[in-house]
């Protein structure tokens, strides 16, 4: 099997997925206690990197998402699929599973 080069400029979400970048987890703990990579839960906060044109509607029109390049968001913790690209983690998600947008 070729090995395929990505970049996040490459990926384009189709329909009503969102492609967010993975904010990075917490190394230690409010007690101090430093945290291994085996025992951090994975986050449910990241980044909006590319949105896909919207879901289609029953007369055939696109409706808009809500989110934009560049809102934080926070997702459902099991919600979507996990890509790794580099040294950096994506996720690419359906626009339902967004609970929130943080500031």
């Amino acid at each position: 099997m070729a090995a395929v080069s990505l970049s996040v400029s490459t990926v384009k979400p189709l329909g009503d997925r969102i492609f967010i970048k993975v904010s990075e987890s917490e190394e230690m703990t409010a007690g101090g206690i430093l945290l291994p990579d085996t025992a951090k839960e994975k986050p449910q906060v990241g980044e909006v990197v590319q949105v896909g044109p919207g879901k289609r509607n029953e007369d055939g029109t696109r409706q808009a998402p809500e989110v934009s390049i560049g809102d934080k968001v926070l997702y459902s913790k099991y919600a979507g699929t996990d890509i790794k690209l580099g040294t950096e983690e994506f996720v690419l998600l359906s626009e339902k599973d967004i609970l929130a947008i943080v500031n």
